[in-house]
């Protein structure tokens, strides 16, 4: 019986390109999951940063604003700050970090946290720290694509947060009226966009000026 050695070369080159495809693949989703597992990972180094930056979110909150025409909004800075944190160590700490640093501020303001605000403010911290690992700022790179990619992460969590989270909790939770707490939400949006688009990125821009550029280094 004859059996043409080409076809044993096809099948085994099949083999062969069927498992390399399936490592490859597997390679893909290996990645991807540490790229997960990093992103959500809280270590020494995070709650440390969370310390730190829901003591300092809390001082700019308080301090560091414009009030604007809309009653009980203000231009923050302290969403420039959560930002630049939640773009360096991830969504956990960037939540925490405006979570904690917002009730803390209305608790020394007000007596008590309002909490619709509040938890918005945790959610658009979560949303910001999906661009951790997203850009080249711990290379000491951040520029055109980083920029871009940083703002409209950071855009997309303050419309999600002031546009539908607050005014839908302050309906829910306190009865506000629907078309007072609405034009409140995305008057907050759009200073929080600026805010985070303007002092995030500079932070983001100094903070990379001090990080050794990727290949920067050379053997002697």
């Amino acid at each position: 019986m004859f059996i043409d050695p080409s076809l044993l070369g096809l099948r085994k080159d099949n083999k062969h390109q069927i498992l390399t495809t399936r490592i490859g693949e597997g390679s893909k989703q290996c990645f991807h999951s540490s790229q997960g597992d990093i992103m959500f990972k809280v270590n020494t180094r995070t709650i440390v940063a969370i310390g730190i930056g829901a003591a300092l979110f809390t001082l700019l909150f308080m301090y560091v604003k414009i009030p604007s025409p809309i009653p009980e909004t203000s231009f923050q800075t302290a969403y420039g700050l959560g930002a630049f944190m939640a773009t360096l160590f991830g969504p956990i700490a960037g939540a925490l970090i405006q979570f904690i640093g917002h009730a803390l501020s209305d608790a020394v303001q007000y007596g008590s946290p309002w909490w619709s605000w509040v938890i918005a403010s945790g959610v658009s911290g979560f949303i910001f720290g999906f661009a951790f690992k997203r850009t080249r700022v711990e290379e000491g790179e951040f520029k055109g694509k980083d920029i871009l990619t940083f703002n409209i992460i950071q855009a997309i969590g303050n419309v999600i947060a002031w546009v539908v989270v607050a005014p839908v909790l302050d309906i829910l939770i306190y009865q506000e009226p629907a078309s007072f707490v609405f034009t409140q939400g995305i008057t907050a949006a759009l200073m929080n966009i600026v805010s985070a688009g303007v002092f995030g990125t500079l932070l983001l821009v100094a903070y990379a000026a001090t990080r050794t550029k990727k290949g920067s280094l050379s053997r002697g």
